[in-house]
């Protein structure tokens, strides 16, 4: 298939998501128009989220057809839609450039949650996840994060409901695409747009050890998660090839520059992987490393992905293991699943997609 002109040109515009109301008010500037224009540019797209520049009706038709001219929409393309009985909601979107992502709306008693990417595939090589299968194809932009919130708002515009918080745990590594990730999360949080509060959004790492500095100062109330998945370095590295690059204690002292710097509850995500890491030895080995640490563990018994070998943890060595976490002193839950029936894990979508094309 080959690309016309048009498309060629469309193809290296610039997302309009990846503006943020600074950048906006940058452009009207220099584009000889008010700045009160950039905040009813930013209106348009957070919160009467129209589809394209021809709908923003107070802006001048000069002024929309330089909007169209100079910027795009970001296309994300229903592939896939499949919707759990527990009401979670899973897309695979297809992108301008015939990759695609993954995004899952997740309803909870408080509200709906939503789960975004910051990559295409993911290179961090966790042995028991499907997002790595393939590598990492490329990072996506912040305006390509930010409209997965935003066409995720429109579907739920239609119940009259909202986004009422944001887990960065999609495929990929966020702190890879640190960058992207923080301007959207500043888009996100922003008062005059979708003002998603600071404390409902999350943003998961798999410990890139520079980037936890970088992010204990950023002075935000943002919650900050990690997967640690063993507690020492010998397991870790099997199940984390990260670790070799990025080993357990630099993590854990990265950590421990985050709480002192922010005082903010770190949550560790924990897969358990039958016969692996779920022994009652293992709880009491990650309770030793924790036990002075403000923070909070999230059990997850691990999805079963066919490329890999590993089963699940039985329920009662996965009450046992939480039974000795919470002997110790640590404050610990079990991840309730949603989604289990429509393959919700990250990437596994993705992944039966690329297999079938």
């Amino acid at each position: 298939m080959h690309m016309n002109d048009k498309d060629r040109c469309d193809e290296m515009k610039p997302f309009i998501y990846d503006l943020n109301l600074d950048d906006l008010q940058a452009w009207a500037k220099e584009n000889g128009e008010p700045a009160f224009r950039a905040s009813q540019i930013f209106d348009w797209l957070y919160v009467k989220r129209v589809n394209n520049f021809q709908e923003m009706t107070n802006l001048s038709k000069e002024l929309r057809a330089k909007l169209e001219d100079q910027f795009q929409f970001v296309t994300l393309t229903e592939i896939t839609k499949l919707e759990s009985k527990d009401g979670t909601v899973k897309f695979l979107f297809g992108l301008h450039d015939d990759h695609a992502i993954e995004t899952v709306i997740m309803k909870h008693n408080y509200g709906n949650s939503i789960c975004v990417t910051t990559q295409v595939g993911c290179r961090i090589g966790c042995t028991f996840c499907a997002s790595t299968l393939g590598g990492l194809k490329r990072n996506l932009t912040a305006g390509e994060i930010v409209a997965q919130v935003v066409q995720a708002q429109k579907i739920l515009d239609q119940k009259g409901e909202r986004v009422s918080s944001i887990v960065i745990m999609g495929s990929g590594e966020p702190f890879e695409n640190y960058e992207a990730t923080m301007k959207f999360l500043r888009i996100m949080i922003h008062e005059k747009g979708l003002n998603i509060g600071q404390r409902h959004i999350t943003v998961s790492t798999s410990g890139i050890v520079p980037n936890i500095y970088k992010f204990a100062n950023e002075d935000t109330q943002i919650n900050l998660a990690i997967s640690i998945h063993a507690p020492n370095d010998m397991l870790r590295s099997k199940l984390m090839p990260v670790n070799r690059r990025y080993p357990f204690e630099d993590v854990m002292e990265a950590l421990r520059y985050y709480l002192a710097k922010t005082g903010r509850r770190i949550t560790f995500e924990y897969a358990l992987i039958g016969g692996v890491n779920d022994q009652p030895e293992h709880a009491q080995e990650l309770a030793d490393v924790l036990k002075d640490m403000l923070c909070h563990v999230n059990l997850i018994p691990v999805n079963h992905v066919p490329e890999r070998k590993y089963v699940r943890t039985s329920r009662n060595d996965i009450f046992k293991f939480q039974k000795v976490l919470a002997e110790s002193g640590v404050n610990v839950t079990i991840r309730r699943e949603q989604g289990h029936d429509i393959a919700a894990a990250c990437g596994q979508l993705r992944a039966k997609h690329m297999e079938l094309r």
